[in-house]
């Protein structure tokens, strides 16, 4: 056996979890991405899905995909840079640079590639790059592929990123980037804090926006917006495979970066072009989004409904204030537990283990769609009931009478 084979043999925890029963991964789902999905036949609410708005399934979305692949075929066989540039992405470019409220719009093959390929070319070796320490795994792989210097500062925590700030040589660049809604913990960036000291100590701002598109600002205009702060965030970092109901990412920022990104960013000069149905879905999904004010009230109404029945029932659920909603398990086998004993009893959740969180920090994500039902909902929360009898997870969190009620 080769030295390479010889180790990845030696990585066995995946047989481990299957043997025992609990592999909560790659679970097959034989349906459309809705409320309720297909697996091994049998029904399951999901709760583990990002589509925010529940817009993957909507006529339109998919009317706009059938039409584009009439039209321009299946794919663009070639990267934006060279053969792969559609009229179509030039006009969802244009209307996401509106939709932001930027000078330009960039696009993307992945939210993932997005953050490899700005991150990656913005700063060189004299500069800094400093991280919220939950950032996600795209934030820090984009750095890892940076010559400047990467620094975190503790979670959310102000007086750590100015301690980091501080130390840094005044002439040097130094770009701050961090989540706008944090992907594990459904917290909210302070942005308005952030922008303070990014001005103080002559930072600019990246805010990637996966999670918060479709969910707070304008119309769903993200982050920045939210805080009234889109003037002070230099790049904003969005994917389309969450409220977008499509695939493929975007960066929105002034003329001068967005051009200087078109010949500079790897990840999008030697990646392929999003498809046109990809294209197409994600501008369906962007006009109903801001032509359709309901449906992220309706989000709202079910993540503030939700996160007040978990904390009456006990749950430990953590800072959260969007529809992302941990329930820590402190306990990677009880969290696997947990994930099993919830599909076979009808609930799809997504288990979460180091290195996604802290050690000790083992949880299940679950996450709220514009589309679910209070009826829905509630068989969740019954079920999350019953598992915590039979399985024993965590202790049930005391908290006061009264219910309170998170503001989008």
């Amino acid at each position: 056996m080769s030295i390479l084979k010889d180790r990845l043999a030696k990585y066995t925890y995946a047989d481990e979890v299957k043997a025992a029963g609990l592999y909560p991964y790659f679970r097959e789902i034989g349906s459309n991405q809705d409320t309720e999905v297909i697996i091994n036949g049998k029904k399951v609410l999901m709760f583990g899905s990002n589509s925010y708005l529940g817009l993957t399934n909507h006529p339109k979305v998919k009317e706009a995909a059938q039409k584009a692949i009439e039209k321009y075929g299946t794919g663009c066989a070639g990267s934006r840079f060279l053969n792969g540039t559609l009229d179509l992405h030039i006009e969802l470019e244009n209307k996401l640079a509106k939709f932001f409220k930027k000078d330009a719009a960039l696009i993307f093959s992945t939210g993932f590639q997005t953050n490899l390929g700005v991150i990656s070319c913005m700063t060189g070796r004299n500069d800094y790059i400093i991280l919220d320490e939950f950032d996600h795994a795209s934030i820090i792989d984009g750095t890892r592929l940076s010559f400047s210097k990467v620094i975190k500062y503790r979670h959310n925590d102000m007086s750590s990123l100015e301690a980091q700030l501080s130390k840094l040589p005044p002439e040097a660049v130094k770009m701050i980037v961090v989540d706008g809604i944090f992907s594990m913990e459904g917290d909210i960036v302070k942005l308005p804090q952030i922008v303070e000291l990014a001005k103080k100590y002559s930072a600019e701002i990246i805010v990637d926006d996966a999670h918060a598109v479709g969910v707070i600002g304008e119309n769903g205009s993200g982050t920045a917006s939210h805080f009234g702060l889109t003037d002070d965030v230099d790049f904003i970092v969005g994917t389309f495979s969450k409220s977008l109901a499509s695939l493929g990412g975007f960066v929105a920022a002034d003329q001068v970066a967005i051009d200087y990104m078109k010949h500079h960013a790897r990840a999008l000069i030697f990646s392929a072009s999003i498809p046109p149905s990809s294209a197409a879905s994600a501008l369906a999904a962007l006009e109903l989004m801001q032509t359709h004010p309901e449906l992220m009230d309706k989000l709202w109404e079910n993540t503030n409904y939700t996160i007040s029945s978990l904390r009456t029932l006990g749950f430990e659920i953590g800072p959260t204030e969007s529809p992302i909603i941990p329930i820590y398990v402190r306990d990677n086998e009880k969290t696997f537990q947990l994930t099993q004993y919830l599909v076979e009893n009808g609930v799809f959740v997504n288990p979460v283990i180091s290195p996604a969180v802290k050690s000790g920090d083992s949880l299940i994500r679950f996450s709220l769609m514009a589309s679910h039902s209070h009826e829905q909902i509630d068989f969740a929360l019954d079920k999350l009931v019953q598992a915590r009898k039979k399985i024993g997870f965590g202790q049930e969190v005391e908290i006061l009478a009264e219910k309170s009620v998170i503001a989008k």
